[in-house]
């Protein structure tokens, strides 16, 4: 590998402006596309298979004038102080909401007794033609200014309910990421032109990433949240990278090679463990693919697709942009910033010291510390967004609590138990009717609704508790459990649905698919690093550290986003369940991630390994020659994390702040204190591998061991190599 690269960089250096211009061309024909030919994505999160959508997708053909899956706004209607509940105003409002923009239906209050019993509150119920992605925010919009007369009027109206959730969007706040990425670098290379290089082939990648889901869209429906990913992924891994690459390059520059001669070397060594890095980012994003969730496949290979753009780039484009600047990345550097003269250790070797000579004591500390923070992570609970957990000062959440104070917190997720009738549809609906009725925590059961057909009735069940409650969760649970015995004395088929159990459904299959997706990806994680370290002991403790930072950043997810603590330091507006997709995205995310700063670590001790150094000073050698490369790659990636928390989007804020700080954890805690100590506690025996073993596995060279005795510059040989000295460590 390391051979192959070094060649693919040296041409990418003297072909520099053509592939320079490839780069470029790619990306404006993306950009055009983009721009041409893009659609609109939508907020949608389905799974196939789950009894809610089973149920919806049967009431499509049974009873489609129910509006069962369609999207559903709650209007919620206050009069002013000095008067009561008028129903000419509310008729006027009912009237007003029903010509807006794909309404289908709007119910009046007054015909359906939907006003609250000391005459506060009256509820308007708006059912759009399409299911609520598909409502745009052009429509919400008409919705709300439908309303500004009765508002103007003194009272007071807001909108909650699944169709009010609108697309969530990128925001220019989030780019702060970026910017104290930049400063990173530039504090890491102490130049600007060395430091702006990363930065542009990262966004230039990004570009591409970009604007080639942009026109995807176009074609197949995508979920909102998936260019978000593939934005935080992109820029994240873009910017380390170049970062690694470059700051290889400089130190050959440094050691007297030519700019040709170092753009080989570093693309082949850095190189090297760019690309076994970002495979193995891509293999567990793509890995998403196989939960099963539709949701978390577009937004792993949408993520994926990007990393390896990220990685094209690292090894081609930014080969050719360092032709074009020469040695001028070695200059322009800012005063202040100037390396000086080693004149004893380095805070790296110093720390590297430590961990040697106080290994057990570092290790159990900071073992112990993981512990701590994954304590919150047993009561994690996971759940959908829902009006409760929009910002306070949002329509939709005064909506839930107008709601919630005047009729229960119920009516803001009510159930839909959908009976198949065989025979007697009256008195099997009233026998369902009272079984339900009898349940824990049912507040109401509503007559039922019968289609044209009188073979299939409709049943709003309202509980005393609200959508996201442990309590609402336990109730469709018992609906379920009860329908056997309702079939065997009625013979009707009893599901459960709505927008409330849609989300019980999806967090359930989400929690359900964690286990076997953390299995997947720790065996991957085995096998690849036994393959890139030769060892059986390395991959086994890199294994164990994922999982514990993967069980630290859990504990604080739900210390901060379910718990409150630190939510107005970090700008969190509600607090409730995890986001079900979360947990899988962030094993898959930082399980990749994770694997960066092993192999950036762990390689350069092998190195120091193979030469023939003690285990001690191997780790040292080689924790101090990675070590400030990687803490300025993982302050990156913590920067362009740590922006997203400032989204509107609660998916988006638990995103960013998970990865943020589990990369924070992995890396300073896992990396950077674990491993070295485990590395010098094991000594040799770390490197550990049977001779059966070592003999069938291919040997991947990440090291770049075979350029120890290669270089260029001669023009001898079909391919310009000859052998001079080994390179210089």
């Amino acid at each position: 590998m390391a051979t192959f690269l070094a060649r693919l960089g040296r041409a990418s250096f003297r072909r520099r402006r053509l592939v320079t211009s490839l780069w470029v061309l790619l990306l404006v024909v993306f950009g055009v596309g983009a721009v041409t030919l893009s659609g609109q994505t939508t907020n949608s999160v389905t799974i196939p298979g789950t009894e809610a959508q089973q149920a919806i997708d049967r009431l499509e053909n049974k009873f489609p004038e129910a509006g069962v899956g369609k999207g559903t706004v709650n209007v919620a209607v206050a009069p002013p102080e000095e008067g009561g509940l008028d129903p000419k105003a509310v008729a006027g409002l009912v009237e007003a909401l029903g010509k807006a923009p794909n309404v289908a239906t709007v119910v009046d209050p007054f015909q359906v007794k939907a006003i609250a019993p000391d005459g506060s509150l009256a509820l308007v119920k708006v059912v759009y033609r399409v299911p609520s992605p598909e409502v745009t925010d052009a429509d919400r919009d008409a919705l709300q200014a439908a309303a500004e007369p009765t508002r103007e009027a003194g009272w007071t109206v807001e909108f909650g309910g699944d169709a009010m959730q609108g697309v969530p969007v990128t925001q220019p706040t989030e780019g702060i990421g970026v910017i104290v990425a930049a400063l990173v670098l530039v504090m890491t290379f102490g130049s600007l032109l060395a430091a702006g290089l990363p930065l542009l082939t990262a966004l230039i990648g990004v570009g591409i990433g970009m604007a080639g889901i942009t026109t995807l869209s176009g074609f197949v429906d995508l979920n909102a949240n998936t260019p978000v990913l593939a934005l935080m992924i992109g820029l994240a891994v873009g910017i380390d990278y170049a970062l690694f690459i470059v700051s290889r390059h400089r130190s050959e520059l440094e050691d007297g090679a030519s700019p040709e001669d170092a753009v080989a070397i570093a693309v082949g060594t850095a190189g090297s463990a760019v690309v076994f890095a970002g495979l193995t980012v891509i293999i567990a994003l793509a890995g998403l693919t196989v939960v099963g969730i539709p949701l978390l496949g577009q937004m792993g290979l949408a993520a994926s697709a990007t990393v390896a753009v990220a990685v094209l780039i690292a090894v081609t484009l930014l080969p050719a942009m360092l032709g074009f600047v020469g040695t001028k990345v070695l200059g322009g550097r800012i005063p202040g910033l100037r390396r000086t003269a080693k004149s004893g250790p380095t805070a790296g070797e110093r720390w590297a010291g430590l961990l040697a000579r106080r290994r057990i004591v570092m290790l159990l500390a900071a073992v112990a510390a993981l512990g701590v923070l994954a304590v919150p992570a047993s009561d994690m609970r996971l759940g959908l967004p829902t009006d409760a957990t929009a910002a306070p000062d949002s329509t939709q959440h005064k909506a839930y609590n107008l709601i919630s104070e005047s009729f229960g917190p119920g009516l803001n997720g009510p159930l839909v138990v959908v009976l198949d009738v065989e025979k007697d549809p009256q008195g099997t609906a009233q026998t369902a009717m009272r079984r339900i009725g009898a349940l824990d925590n049912v507040a109401m059961v509503t007559p039922p609704q019968f289609n044209r057909a009188a073979d299939t009735a409709l049943l709003t069940v309202i509980p005393k508790t609200g959508p996201q409650t442990q309590e609402t969760e336990d109730l469709v649970t018992d609906i379920r459990d009860a329908s056997g015995a309702l079939k065997a004395e009625t013979g009707a088929t009893v599901s459960v649905t709505g927008a409330t159990a849609m989300n019980i459904d999806i967090s359930r299959t989400m929690s359900d698919a964690l286990l076997p997706y953390l299995a997947l990806i720790v065996g991957l994680a085995f096998l690849l690093l036994m393959l890139v370290f030769r060892s059986i002991l390395v991959p086994l403790k890199a294994t164990l550290g994922f999982l514990g930072s993967v069980a630290a950043t859990f504990g604080a997810v739900v210390a901060v986003f379910q718990w409150g603590w630190l939510s107005d330091l970090l700008g969190v507006d509600a607090t409730g369940p995890i986001m079900s997709v979360l947990p899988v995205l962030l094993i898959g995310v930082l399980f990749g991630l994770a694997m960066d700063y092993q192999v950036f670590l762990v390689t350069r001790m092998r190195e120091e390994h193979v030469h023939g150094s003690e285990p001690d000073q191997a780790m040292i050698v080689g924790f101090q020659h990675g070590s400030r490369v990687v803490v300025a790659a993982a302050l990156i990636m913590i920067s362009v994390f740590a922006g997203f928390v400032l989204a509107e989007s609660i998916l988006i804020q638990s995103i960013g702040f998970a990865l943020a700080f589990g990369v924070a954890v992995d890396a300073f805690v896992v990396r950077m204190t674990i491993v070295p100590a485990l590395m010098s506690l094991l000594g040799r025996s770390a490197w550990w591998l049977p001779r059966w073993l070592d003999r069938i596995l291919p040997s991947v060279d990440v090291e770049g061991e075979k350029l120890a005795h290669r270089t260029s510059g001669g023009n001898g040989g079909a391919d310009g190599d000859r052998e001079l000295e080994p390179l210089k460590r």
